[in-house]
This record gives C-alpha cells, sequence and structure tokens, in this order.
C-alpha cells in the first residue's frame, strides 16, 4: 500500500513521547488506536524539548528521531514528523497540533494519542483545556494508571472530552530498555531489531 497524503489526510493520529528509544509499546498502542479508530495514518511524533522533562538527559535529538524512523518503515500508516525537534524552544502540546492543523483540509480532525499517566496529569499541561478543544485526546491504559477514575482525577468535563481507547498494555518502558543496555542485559524483544542494531552502533545508554 502506498503511503498516505498526510496534507489530505481528515483525521490524523499523532503519538508524541521522547521516544528515548522507541520499543513495541509505542508502536502497539499506535496500531491497535489506528485500527479501533479506523484513522487513515498516525504521525509519531519526537519531542524536542519536552517542558515536562526538564531534568532528563534526552539523547540527541536526531538518534531519536532516527530511532523512530527505523521502527516505523515497514507500515505505510505511519511516519515520523520533525516538527518538534526542528522547533526551538520547550515543545508544547497545542503549538502542534496548531501547526498540524495549518497543513490539513478545513475541518480535519487530530487524534492526540496519550498515555493514562499523561491525561491524569492534566493540570501540568499547558493550555490543557485549548488541547482538548482543538484536538480529541484518546487516552490508552497504562501500567500502573486507572484510568476508570478518570473523573475523580481531572474532573467530569474534561473526562467527557476525553475518548478511552482500551488497548492491550505491554509492560515496556523507555526507562527500562536504558536501564537493560546499561547493566549490559539484553533488550532482544523490546524493541524492534533495527532499533536495537542503531542503539549499539551509536553506543546509546551505556
Amino acid at each position: 500500500m502506498a503511503p498516505v497524503d498526510i496534507e489530505g489526510c481528515r483525521r490524523l493520529g499523532v503519538l508524541g513521547g521522547s521516544f528515548d528509544p522507541i520499543h513495541y509499546a509505542h508502536l502497539r498502542v499506535a496500531e491497535e488506536v489506528r485500527r479501533r479508530l479506523e484513522l487513515p495514518h498516525v504521525v509519531f511524533m519526537p519531542a524536542g524539548s519536552p517542558p515536562h522533562k526538564p531534568s532528563q538527559r534526552l539523547s540527541p535529538a536526531e538518534d531519536r528521531y532516527l530511532m523512530a524512523v527505523l521502527a516505523t518503515a515497514d507500515n505505510p500508516y505511519f511516519s515520523v514528523s520533525r516538527l518538534e525537534i526542528d522547533r526551538p524552544g520547550p515543545s508544547y502540546t497545542i503549538d502542534t497540533i496548531r501547526a498540524l492543523k495549518q497543513g490539513l483540509p478545513r475541518g480535519a480532525e487530530v487524534f492526540l494519542i496519550v498515555g493514562a499517566d499523561m491525561v491524569l496529569a492534566i493540570d501540568t499541561w499547558y493550555q490543557p483545556d485549548a488541547v482538548l478543544t482543538e484536538a480529541q485526546v484518546v487516552a490508552v491504559p497504562r501500567p500502573g494508571f486507572d484510568l476508570h477514575r478518570m473523573r475523580e482525577g481531572i474532573g467530569p468535563e474534561r473526562a467527557a472530552r476525553v475518548m478511552v481507547v482500551e488497548v492491550p498494555a505491554l509492560d515496556i518502558s523507555a526507562t527500562r530498555v536504558r536501564e537493560r543496555i546499561a547493566a549490559g542485559e539484553s533488550a532482544r524483544y523490546l524493541c524492534p531489531r533495527p532499533v536495537l542494531d542503531y542503539i549499539e552502533k551509536r553506543g546509546l545508554y551505556v
């Protein structure tokens, strides 16, 4: 199947993250949401300078971008955007949504895919209500975070504007991948093989 013309896409999924490194849980979530919501395409959006992780030292943006490209290369419904990593300053989600919508047809919908931990921390977002207005937020489960109590955590009005998609959760985290590699342990079957080869070649996380 030929890649989708994103500029003509009227229902675009967006999965953002540090992707340091990208792993199978990211890919599984994107594919499940894409299929459940019948989205023509999902864009992976590596963060440039995420304001919610100011103290975390990230791998170079170019490495995180290229790992995402390698991980998604075999899926014609996926692509990777440089929008945030090429933009100077903090990466605010609302700015990304607005920039994406400028390149889409009038009336196009953006489906922002986020983990349960991010939804439950919505008060820490920059302009959270603007995000809920300009995009359809799609919340997916994450081990250790209970979306069934979302109304209590973020309030009924905001909860009513969040779509919950039950996706089989894979208990994989980028932190766990980095720790295993740093300890000299195998990360096979946690990340796609091309990503692990890239990590080894670049000497990341050691």
